[in-house]
C-alpha cells in the first residue's frame, strides 16, 4: 500500500514546516491530489489518520482536493477536461495532446498554530 507512504512523507514535510514556522498543532493539511497519480484518496485518507495518531498533528483532516485530467489539444487548440482515460479531443478527435491537469501530488496549504 503505497498510499501509507505518501501519508508519511506528507506527515514529514508538515512536521519539517511546523518547526520551521515554531506551530504547535496542525488540524487540517489540503491537498491536490490528480487523477493521473494512481493513489487511492480513500486509501491515502485511512494512511494519513492512522500515521498521525501520537503526533502534533494526531486527528487532523486531510482534505483532499481531486485533480480531473484535463489539457490542452495541439489540433483545435481547446483545453479539455477528460471524464474517462480515453486520451482524444472531446472536440476534433485528435490525440495530439497535452496532459497539463492531472498528475498533481502537493500539499496546497495547512492550518495549525
Amino acid at each position: 500500500m503505497h498510499e501509507l507512504r505518501i501519508a508519511t512523507e506528507i506527515i514529514d514535510i508538515v512536521q519539517e514546516e511546523m518547526t520551521r514556522r515554531r506551530l504547535s498543532t496542525v488540524t487540517e493539511v489540503h491537498l491536490n491530489l490528480g487523477a493521473l497519480t494512481g493513489v487511492d484518496p480513500e486509501a491515502l485518507a485511512f494512511g494519513f489518520e492512522a500515521a498521525t495518531a501520537g503526533t502534533a498533528m494526531n486527528g487532523a483532516a486531510l482534505k483532499i482536493n481531486l485533480i480531473p485530467v484535463g489539457g490542452k489539444c495541439q489540433l483545435c487548440k481547446n483545453d479539455f477536461e477528460l471524464n474517462e482515460y480515453v486520451f482524444i479531443c472531446p472536440m476534433c478527435g485528435s490525440s495530439d495532446l497535452d496532459i497539463e491537469r492531472g498528475e498533481e501530488l502537493d500539499i496546497d496549504y495547512f492550518l495549525g498554530d
